[in-house]
């Protein structure tokens, strides 16, 4: 299964990066070019444990729906998207939020996922999203980093 991290330092306090992160209209406009938006659940506002939103996208020519529940919840600390349907096999993301030491936060994001058809998926996971999802979560991290500059 693909696993992948990226580190976000960001110039503001673990409290205000852990909730623009679970914010869902500023998760949509770092997905802009993906055209996301939130079309089911929770669809406005900060999610919190056991809540669920669908976002729908478009990537790589094709319109995606994906349902994801907050699964754990450590303000500001920690906290987990797990997808529940939708594309992949698995989606299991983990947000961590630690203090710099001056005054802003290093965020890192851990992220599991596995596409569907077996050999298929793995072999998609290898060539393409492998490379294609850090890249989305560097995009989504740099928006969001950039609403507090």
């Amino acid at each position: 299964m693909p696993h992948f991290e990226v580190v976000t330092v960001v110039a503001a306090p673990p409290e205000q990066v852990f909730a623009v992160c679970l914010d869902v209209r500023a998760h949509t406009r770092s997905m802009a070019s993906s055209s996301e938006r939130a079309v089911d659940g929770k669809t406005g506002g900060e999610l919190s444990l056991g809540d669920t939103v669908t976002f729908q996208a478009r990537h790589f020519g094709i319109t995606w729906r994906l349902k994801a529940r907050i699964t754990a919840y450590d303000r500001p600390r920690r906290f987990v998207d797990e997808q529940e349907s939708g594309p992949f096999k698995r989606w299991h993301h983990v947000h961590h939020f630690e203090p710099d030491g001056a005054g802003g936060t290093v965020m890192r994001d851990v992220i599991d996922f596995a596409s569907p058809l077996g050999p298929v998926g793995r072999i998609v996971d290898g060539i393409l999203l492998g490379r294609y999802m850090p890249r989305l979560i560097r995009t989504r991290n740099a928006y969001l980093a950039g609403t507090f500059g």
